[in-house]
């Protein structure tokens, strides 16, 4: 250990030290401000002991003479000359925020810090002097309400002693931030966090080359196969040989087999030896990535330490009472996670004690104890990282919401109203969607849960919301346990291998071709008593035509209205992928993540999901979906293609009937804009289209596809309740092939006419 420490200072040895022993004191303060402990106030005796004696070896006085007020403080408590109230432990937090401040600095820094800050530093320093006069209200006031009546002080604390406001300005004043939890000073020769994706990135690769051999072992299994069918012919030829009774001939055949034993003992040997080396080369590169990943871990404790004393701050400053639990402290978290996460877990506490929590007095009137409470808990499970955060506030009135989206016309008041607790939850992660009505320091600025929602997003994770009036708030969130190794569901895209990550897919299945529906020229299957629309991958990722089977591989991501199901040309399987981070020189690619390595050395791209559904919308948006369940095999293409064009919803169902009846595909569209998409993105053998439409009419349609070079020949219906010479003249003058009246046909007449422009319903 001595080794390790002497490429160290004194200084960062300091810093070291006090760290661990601020956050002791930090964590005894709020112990023995709940209730007394005298382990508590033992352990921070001891602690602000041991923070004198270092600093005094590096010359530190400040922290020296700060120290000791508090050493002293904590004795006379011990002793029960001093009881530590809510106000004498704001006065001590500051001098603990001082000392973190102080052991922070580079030497080069410390006169000038000590100038600056020179007259906190006297403030609190005569603080904690004169901590036993300070006066304490009955319970924390509301900061609206008056400051209690100054309390007679000695006259070596006159500034703090007149009244508690003074000690207000020291407990809120800045700190600096401090660094990471528990990060030693950084060794010479380089970053951690570096060295450590380094390795990991290496141990991928070495899993990757051992993996490799398993090839080379199938080529030897083949060859010996071969060599066994060998030896078998020879043992045929030397018995026959032994049938015509030739010596000569039977002796070279012992000979030929005698001489191909060792051969075959030889490949034998060769396999097992090989099959036993690719065991322990997978053994060594597995145990590789499970130590690297072990050194990026840290226990969730490191990256929550200092959110107790946020949330007590914060709570003093509101005239609240709040306690917050944290639980399951030692569950480990990939570094990078876990401080990508504590802004999002800091929002979520700061808004559960603004928003949540009521004041003391509000709550003994509900029936509930004076004191909030928050639990933020984090567990493992189902290989994924499990965090909660839940008070026993007065939670979010539902009705709230719904008027809210009202207001700001994001619903009519009739969808509003048919709206379930779930889906008015997801309202509060839109931007800027707050039901705080005034402004403060705290919230109410427009800065909603959507920063949340959109840093879990960014880790692969997802968050959701419960909340029950009068009984409190609660936060779902999972995460990957590690950002290094992904664990992804591996597919074919256009002959390319592609990952989606596990958390974000909902389900995988297999879709026939016959259960799928077309509606407004999307398609849809039912999934979970809905409807869920069916996008080809290939399309989406810009990778040309698929070529579809009877059972269509379908993975559904996404959420709520964005759910969809993406159809992809196979499904590999589940693996755990080494990510790979994509150089910069290429910037942001759409829909891509990040890239890694198969077991067998192959690339694979890692999808965006979130872009991805961004991607799929705006496919809907221009009306550019393939269909999917026409665009395959011979088999299928045999039955020809309609589309039904009309407005009417009585009129289109009769039609497909009668069609469908006949065994035509009938496809259906609302109006002329939305057939126009349809015949574009489609590949129909006639157009059967009204002529009095929104958005575009029939005539207009008709001349669309006329004049489009791909869709020229295609045959073109109009039927129409308009029966007059000039109107038929108008639709056969745009280019239509028939002009038949709603009014005068029956079944046999539309059939009729539908094959006399394409024949039969089959090619």
């Amino acid at each position: 250990m001595s080794d390790d420490l002497s490429q160290f200072s004194m200084l960062e040895l300091f810093r070291m030290e006090a760290e661990s022993q601020t956050q002791a004191l930090t964590d005894g303060l709020l112990a023995v401000e709940r209730h007394a402990d005298p382990a508590d106030l033992e352990a921070m005796m001891r602690a602000a002991h041991s923070i004198k004696g270092a600093a005094a070896i590096v010359g530190l006085d400040v922290i020296v003479q700060l120290s000791h007020g508090m050493e002293d403080a904590f004795i006379a408590a011990q002793h029960g000359l001093l009881k530590l109230t809510p106000n004498r432990v704001d006065v001590l937090l500051a001098g603990v925020d001082l000392i973190v401040q102080c052991s922070n600095l580079q030497e080069s820094g410390l006169q000038g810090w000590l100038a600056a800050n020179g007259d906190t530093i006297r403030r609190t320093m005569d603080a904690i002097r004169g901590i036993a006069f300070l006066p304490e209200p009955v319970a924390p006031a509301p900061p609206s309400a008056p400051a209690p009546a100054p309390a007679p002080a000695p006259e070596s604390a006159p500034a703090l002693a007149s009244a508690p406001a003074p000690v207000t300005s020291i407990a809120a004043a800045p700190v600096t931030p401090e660094p990471p939890p528990h990060a030693a000073p950084e060794p010479r020769g380089g970053k951690p966090g570096v060295q450590s994706d380094r390795l990991l990135s290496l141990a991928g690769e070495a899993r990757i080359a051992a993996h490799q051999m398993l090839p080379l072992i199938q080529s030897m299994q083949r060859h010996k196969r071969h060599q066994a069918a060998l030896f078998a012919a020879l043992d045929d030829l030397q018995e026959a040989i032994g049938r015509n009774g030739d010596p000569v001939l039977r002796e070279k055949a012992a000979q030929v087999l005698q001489r191909g034993q060792p051969l075959k003992q030889f490949i034998l040997g060769h396999v097992a030896d090989m099959e036993q080396y690719e065991r322990r080369l997978l053994t060594v590169a597995q145990g590789m990535v499970e130590e690297v990943l072990a050194l990026r871990m840290r226990p969730f404790r490191d990256g929550v330490h200092h959110f107790p004393r946020m949330v007590r701050d914060l709570a003093r400053s509101l005239g609240k009472d709040v306690r917050l639990e944290i639980r399951g402290e030692e569950t480990l978290v990939d570094r990078d996670i876990l401080a990508r996460i504590e802004s999002p877990l800091n929002h979520m506490l700061r808004n559960a004690v603004d928003h949540g929590i009521e004041l003391p007095a509000l709550r003994e009137r509900a029936g509930k104890p004076p004191h909030g409470t928050i639990v933020l808990e984090a567990r493992h499970r189902a290989g994924m990282l499990n965090i909660e955060i839940y008070d026993d506030g007065g939670g979010v009135d539902p009705e709230r919401i719904r008027a809210a989206v009202v207001a700001r016309r994001m619903s009519t008041q009739a969808m509003a109203d048919t709206m379930s607790h779930a889906e008015l939850m997801e309202f509060l992660f839109l931007p800027a969607f707050s039901l705080k009505q005034e402004v403060t320091e705290i919230s109410g600025r427009g800065v909603g849960l959507d920063i949340v929602h959109d840093a879990i997003r960014e880790q692969n994770g997802t968050v959701r919301l419960e909340s029950e009036r009068g009984r409190g708030f609660h936060t779902h969130i999972t995460l990957p346990l590690t950002q290094s190794i992904v664990r992804s569901l591996v597919v074919d895209v256009g002959g390319e291998a592609y990952a989606l990550p596990i958390v974000k897919v909902e389900r995988v299945l297999q879709v026939p071709r016959t259960a799928i529906h077309t509606l407004e020229s999307k398609q849809f299957f039912e999934y979970d008593g809905a409807n869920v629309g069916l996008v080809s991958a290939a399309q989406v990722l810009q990778l040309g035509e698929m070529t579809l089977q009877e059972l269509l591989p379908v993975i559904v991501v996404g959420t709520g209205a964005h759910r969809y199901g993406l159809v992809v040309d196979a499904i590999r399987g589940e693996h755990s992928l080494a990510v790979h981070s994509l150089d910069p020189i290429f910037g942001k690619l759409r829909d891509i993540a990040a890239a890694a390595l198969l077991n067998d050395g192959e690339p694979v791209l890692i999808l965006d999901v979130s872009d991805l559904l961004m991607s799929i919308d705006k496919l809907l948006a221009e009306g550019g979906l393939h269909q999917l369940a026409r665009a395959g095999g011979a088999a299928r293409r045999r039955m020809k293609r309609i589309l039904v064009v009309d407005d009417s919803l009585t009129v289109r169902e009769m039609e497909r009937k009668l069609l469908s009846g006949r065994g035509f595909e009938v496809d259906i569209a609302v109006d002329g804009m939305d057939g126009w998409n349809a015949a574009r993105s489609g590949d129909y053998d006639l157009v059967i289209t009204d002529v009095d439409m929104p958005r575009m009419d029939g005539i207009e349609l008709v001349n669309l596809i006329k004049k489009d070079p791909h869709l020229h020949t295609l045959p073109v219906m109009i039927v129409s309740y308009k029966d007059r010479p000039e109107d038929r003249a108008r639709g056969l003058a745009a280019g239509a092939d028939y002009y038949l009246t709603k009014g005068s046909f029956h079944d046999e007449t539309l059939l009729d006419a539908v094959a006399d422009l394409i024949g039969d319903a089959f090619r």
